[in-house]
């Protein structure tokens, strides 16, 4: 697989547009929370997004809860206990 990640004003622009703070948005894509979301949005040495972190953000916005359960149905049919509430 070849992958870019966004850059940083990339992930800016979609909190703007999604209107939410960094607590939501590491919550959004499963990171311990707004300041290790700011590590992808700036400062000297932003961090690269792995594309593992950013499918499942992005299965977030474009899935319906539906969709999403089945995938979370089958990662709990494979083994793991996972909770997104």
């Amino acid at each position: 697989m070849k992958y870019t990640s966004p850059k940083p004003e990339d992930f800016r622009q979609l909190k703007d547009d999604l209107e939410r703070t960094g607590e939501q948005m590491a919550d959004l894509f499963g990171v311990a929370g707004g300041q290790q979301w700011r590590k992808y949005t700036g400062g000297e040495t932003p961090r690269e997004m792995s594309p593992q972190i950013l499918f499942f953000g992005a299965a977030k916005l474009a899935l319906t809860p539906d969709e999403l359960e089945r995938v979370l149905s089958k990662m709990r049919e494979i083994g793991a206990n996972v909770d997104l509430d």
